[in-house]
Order: C-alpha cells, then sequence, then structure tokens
C-alpha cells in the first residue's frame, strides 16, 4: 500500500467533516484545512453566494479547481459535501491523502443540518435532501479507503477513530 500524507474527510454536509477534522489534526499534530474556506478565500464570496452567481455544476468546477490544486502535507482537509461529483479533485486527493468518509443515517443528517441554502449545500432543482444523500452516498463508498460509522458517537470518539484509523496508511 502507498503511503500518504495527508487524511482527507468525506462525507455529506452535516456528518461533522470539518468539526471532526479540527479535533482529529490536534490528535496527529497536523494542521488543519476546510476546502470550502479555501473556496470562499479564493472567490472572496460565501459558498451560497457562488452557487447562486455560478449554478449547481459552475459551482462543482470552480470546487474541482480548488481541491485538485489543495498542495499540503499532514494536514487533515475536510472537503465539502459535493467533492465527490468531480472526479479530477477526488483523483487528486486519493493521492495525496488517506480519503475517510464520515458515514451517517440519513435520519441523523436531517436533524443536525440547519437552513440547507445558509449552508451552501448544491441542491438541483427539485431535489430533496433524501434525494441528495442517496446519490452522493455509492459516490462516497467509491472513493473511500477509510469508512467510520459515525452514528451516535460523540465527537472525541470520531475524532480518535480518524486519527487511529488514517495513521495505519500515513507516513
Amino acid at each position: 500500500m502507498d503511503r500518504r500524507k495527508n487524511v482527507v474527510l468525506i462525507g455529506m454536509p452535516g456528518a461533522g467533516k470539518s468539526t471532526v477534522g479540527v479535533v482529529a489534526a490536534k490528535r496527529l499534530g497536523f494542521r488543519f484545512l476546510d476546502s470550502d474556506l479555501l473556496i470562499q478565500d479564493e472567490y472572496g464570496k460565501l459558498l451560497h453566494e457562488l452557487i447562486t452567481e455560478y449554478g449547481v455544476e459552475g459551482f462543482w468546477k470552480i470546487e474541482n479547481k480548488v481541491n485538485a490544486s489543495i498542495d499540503v502535507k499532514q494536514t487533515v482537509i475536510a472537503t465539502g459535501g459535493s467533492v465527490c461529483y468531480e472526479e479530477e479533485a477526488m483523483k487528486h486527493l486519493s493521492e495525496i491523502g488517506v480519503v475517510v468518509y464520515l458515514k451517517l443515517s440519513y435520519e441523523a443528517l436531517e436533524e443536525r443540518l440547519g437552513d440547507l441554502n445558509a449552508r451552501g449545500v448544491t441542491l438541483k432543482e427539485g431535489q430533496t435532501l433524501r434525494d441528495l444523500y442517496e446519490e452522493r452516498i455509492p459516490m462516497y463508498e467509491k472513493y473511500a479507503l477509510v469508512t467510520i460509522d459515525c452514528e451516535g458517537k460523540e465527537l472525541r470518539e470520531v475524532a480518535e477513530e480518524v486519527s487511529a484509523r488514517a495513521a495505519e496508511f500515513l507516513e
């Protein structure tokens, strides 16, 4: 198995990628990078503003470009939930890191998520959260080297599991 230098967190919005990522980074002695914040910084706009301006697919192109250009080492990278749509970005992230899928049930996600638009969730016209969930799960599973079931677990427990499981693949 080839060795990777980063941990890349993927999963649905609300699965805890950013929150778990910060704690896991501290445990591993790594830096933390939130790719959604990188996109906002690079474009000078909030995610929902970019989605409104460029449309869902236009936003995915921006997300792909930014994620495919990430060049870091010893970093936990929390990605946006829609990164799974962009093969170039996912291929790059898989090459530079251990891809960890934070899995959560639909019911738990629905409970956690507030305003989907304010969160910058890319829903197509007429698409429900359930549709989005069912569409993305196979993609997350396809790209994940490690899958962690987050159901009913405390943040600390998930971060410990991410650190321990990812460490098996790190240089």
